[in-house]
């Protein structure tokens, strides 16, 4: 029996855990790969219509691509940035991010998916979704979690449809524009199994 040790120990061959996934395969116009430093201008201009939005996140302030360095600067050998590329161009981009540095939460990581808007309602974030799953778990990573403003109800949904259920929700933690928001936290329990 493998201990927690053992799973947060988990090879990082960065390309490992990327692939067709058995319940949601990607789509013959779909490539998932690691994203890659010419890719962050896209994954920034995606990221700033989510800001706009006021619905995926709780940034304000526009981002460039040198945001995207310094986050991959700071990743650790289980953390990484997926894109979705739909024919030649970025179409949406994930995230798989460590849930704390806390050893106690070793088995624990967060994950989000951006999907630009001309690409929405394409299957494009499913496909992502399905291989930012599966990249988490072959990190070693058993619980997901997911932070998501109450409002978003499609992104609820979203997750709702990859087994993710609600935690709990944080009453008005959020302050943007003005209003007060909620933020919905769901997670999905991972087994040993392959997702």
């Amino acid at each position: 029996m493998k201990t927690m040790n053992d799973m947060a120990k988990t090879p990082s061959n960065q390309n490992a855990g990327i692939g067709p996934i058995s319940a949601h395969s990607p789509s013959q116009n779909n490539h998932i790969r690691l994203a890659s430093s010419v890719d962050w201008d896209r994954m920034a201009h995606i990221y700033n219509e989510a800001i706009h939005s006021s619905r995926s996140t709780m940034d304000l302030i526009p981002v460039d691509a040198n945001y995207f360095r310094k986050l991959t600067d700071s990743f650790t050998p289980r953390e990484c940035l997926l894109v979705a590329e739909h024919a030649t161009h970025i179409a949406a981009w994930g995230i798989v991010k460590q849930y704390s540095d806390r050893p106690g939460y070793a088995l624990a990581c967060e994950t989000s998916v951006y999907v630009a808007e001309d690409f929405h309602g394409q299957g494009i974030g499913t496909d992502l979704q399905a291989a930012v799953i599966k990249k988490a778990w072959g990190y070693g990573y058993r619980h997901l979690v997911a932070k998501i403003l109450a409002v978003n109800e499609t992104s609820i949904r979203f997750h709702h449809h990859f087994d993710y259920q609600i935690a709990g929700i944080q009453k008005n933690i959020g302050f943007l524009n003005g209003n007060w928001h909620d933020i919905v936290i769901m997670q999905r329990l991972l087994t040993d199994e392959q997702p």
